[in-house]
């Protein structure tokens, strides 16, 4: 095929995907709405993108790129001269390897485990599924969301490497208590890891917030993305660490064999330059100033739709969100907020839901960036009126025997036909793939238990790419 015809098939196949500018898409993608940025970013992507991460002095381009870009994480999160850290390629390796040098760091630990909040990022837990760590999950406040600093510090005992804190969870924007659960971990010489990946580069901006970075005593390392709210290119996060002692165990090293002497600063060997050089031009261009008018713009966004939510009759915020991400619920129950999610879909909005867990009922998340100040009023707006449309559908209804077929499903004996039988009852059959409304997919991934519904999303995983 010619180049022109090669894109000409990449345009059309991206035209089935959801928006990734513009503000319409409340999650997985961070739109700052600066003109001229992403075009940026490509050039600066593709002068580096053949360049290979793997040897710093084989290519000390990159060396000078990473250097520089640590160094503005650190000054912004409250570092000092002792401050090191790494580019990773997102926040779930920064988390991965924030567990690991905990964990190598502690050699006469022989079951290492580790406290978190229950509302912890899930990355976690698959840090510890594969490393070995054991997660000590603490539940956190029922109305709040808010981590229990009294209950994480009684978690701690001898078997701890690390103890880990959001500034904010993702799933209710809400920032644990920092300085208290710092004090914690240095009371008893554990490792205390900030999870600020998706506050990181906003919170410094906001008014009110507690200190959650290096300036508060015990803080050993934070993880913060530069592809949310630095709004550089997919690929691109830091792993700080307060010193270089720190950070030495995050490293791997291996002589034995007789090819190079493998040394990896990250989970990957080979790391193209050219997401760690779209973040570096970025970062230049839009600057401290430019960062802090982009944070105060998402900022006062998030206040007003969390104000105008509020004023929706059958909808409440969950939590006390002190960053850009609000949780809604449903305050009664005669309307599904799977339903909500359909309804504003439909009007060209894509809102994720969440499913209950423990305190936390079903609600939809919104991740609110700079591109959507100045379109709160249309957002209500649509949203007022998918309540309307929710509540005129009535809740969703699936067959009581099909509900009984979920709870007697075992994820461990869970058969192909079971999973089909499922998959027909949600109307995924063939190569329909996901149908247009997913309420009802959502209703029965609900009914089904945590352990179940992992199970079945994986088999869905399978199939899709098959």
């Amino acid at each position: 095929m010619s180049a022109d015809g090669v894109l000409a098939e990449l345009r059309a196949l991206r035209a089935g995907d959801l928006p990734t500018h513009g503000g319409r898409t409340l999650a997985y993608v961070y739109d700052s709405a600066l003109p001229g940025l992403d075009e940026l970013a490509a050039s600066a992507h593709a002068l580096a993108a053949s360049v290979n991460g793997l040897d710093p002095t084989a290519f000390p381009s990159l060396l000078r790129l990473e250097n520089d870009v640590v160094r503005t994480a650190a000054r912004l999160l409250g570092g000092d001269d002792r401050t090191v850290g790494t580019v990773t390629s997102g926040g779930t390796e920064s988390c991965l390897l924030a567990v690991v040098a905990a964990r190598d760091a502690r050699p006469d630990v022989e079951r290492p485990s580790m406290v978190l909040p229950e509302t912890a990022h899930a990355a976690f837990h698959k840090a510890g599924h594969y490393f070995g760590v054991r997660v000590v999950a603490v539940p956190v406040d029922p109305v709040t969301f808010q981590a229990d600093a009294a209950a994480m510090a009684a978690a701690i005992d001898s078997s701890t490497v690390l103890v880990v804190a959001s500034a904010p969870s993702y799933a209710h924007g809400v920032v644990d208590p920092i300085a208290d659960i710092a004090a914690a971990a240095a009371a008893h010489g554990v490792r205390f890891h900030v999870d600020a990946c998706i506050g990181g580069w906003v919170l410094p901006h906001g008014p009110d917030v507690p200190p959650f970075d290096f300036s508060v005593p015990g803080v050993t390392s934070i993880s913060v993305d530069l592809h949310k709210y630095a709004y550089c290119p997919k690929g691109t996060s830091v792993l700080l660490h307060a010193s270089a002692d720190l950070r030495r165990s995050q490293y791997f090293a291996s002589a034995a064999w007789p090819g190079y002497t493998m040394l990896n600063s990250t989970t990957q060997s080979t790391r193209s330059g050219g997401p760690l050089a779209a973040a570096w031009a970025v970062l230049r261009h839009i600057g401290d100033d430019g960062y802090r008018s982009l944070a105060l713009r998402a900022l006062e966004s998030t206040r007003v739709l969390r104000e105008g939510i509020a004023e929706i009759d059958g909808l409440r915020v969950l939590g006390a969100p002190s960053s850009t991400l609000l949780a809604v619920a449903a305050s009664r129950d005669d309307f599904d907020v799977f339903t909500v999610a359909d309804e504003m879909k439909a009007r060209n909005w894509y809102v994720q839901p969440q499913f209950a867990y423990r305190s936390s009922p079903a609600n939809l998340h919104l991740t609110v960036t700079a591109a959507n100040h100045g379109q709160e009023s249309e957002l209500l707006a649509d949203l007022r009126a998918s309540v309307k449309a929710a509540v005129e559908a009535g809740p969703v209804a699936v067959a009581p025997e099909v509900l009984e077929f979920i709870g007697g499903l075992e994820p461990d004996s869970l058969t192909p036909e079971e999973f089909g039988g499922l998959l027909a009852a949600a109307g995924m059959t063939g190569d329909t793939g996901l149908p247009e409304r997913m309420a009802t997919v959502n209703t029965l991934l609900a009914a089904a238990r945590p352990a179940l519904r992992e199970r079945l999303l994986v088999e869905f995983l399978g199939a899709l790419y098959s």
